[in-house]
């Protein structure tokens, strides 16, 4: 087996630096490229086809959530790690949902950054302990999943099935050829409506519900 082709991707340069650094040290991993920002990072894969992506959720012009998706259609070979400063429940869900293989929080060790890099490549998954026991929680809490007296819509319906799927408010839009706007009230009713604190109760209510699997026409 070659060498584990990785492409950086956050937006600031000591950050980013500083995982080349690591990386750069071990024999089996080659950093590839780096980019600051979304946009940059969908340039670099289609010329380089990373075997793994570091990539952070917080970056100007286009985020981590909104390019993971992306990358995915673009090289669906490629593994995303997603480095990030956010632990909240609601993001890991959503990253993973999206396509990521894996999620690390930025303050992880040197070993655990490179130990994750080389699971993600293998196509594992690769979560922080303190990250797990998050995912963990979310999952095994069904009490959270209220029922409710005011039933969703049909449209509502629609969109909690696209939720599950790990669609962002822009492609659920698309998905319904309604304005991104609309969905984001629609979801502020979803959860409303059933009770919910966030995205990924509602998700997660959804996957219960069997709500992710497709409709027979």
């Amino acid at each position: 087996m070659g060498k584990i082709r990785v492409l950086v991707v956050d937006d600031h340069n000591v950050v980013r630096e500083g995982f080349v650094a690591i990386l750069s040290f071990q024999s089996d991993i080659e950093v590839v490229g780096q980019a600051e920002d979304g946009i940059q990072a969908l340039k670099l894969v289609q010329e380089t086809h990373p075997d793994v992506i570091l990539l952070d959720m917080v970056m100007p012009r286009q985020d981590g959530l909104t390019t993971i998706p992306m990358i995915k259609e673009i090289s669906p070979e490629t593994h995303i790690l997603v480095l990030t400063s956010f632990a909240e429940g609601d993001r890991v869900f959503q990253a993973i949902k999206a396509g990521a293989t894996g999620y690390l929080l930025k303050d992880a060790t040197r070993e655990q950054l490179v130990q994750a890099v080389r699971d993600v490549a293998q196509g594992l998954a690769s979560l922080q302990p303190s990250i797990a026991v998050k995912v963990i929680h979310e999952i095994t809490h069904p009490e959270k999943l209220l029922y409710t007296a005011d039933p969703l819509t049909p449209r509502e319906l629609d969109t909690l099935r696209l939720i599950a799927r790990g669609l962002t408010n822009l492609e659920i839009g698309r998905e319904l050829n309604v304005h991104e706007r609309t969905i984001a009230k629609k979801v502020s009713s979803i959860l409303n409506k059933l009770q919910l604190a966030n995205r990924t109760q509602a998700a997660l209510y959804a996957l219960r519900k069997g709500l992710d699997e497709p409709t027979e026409e």
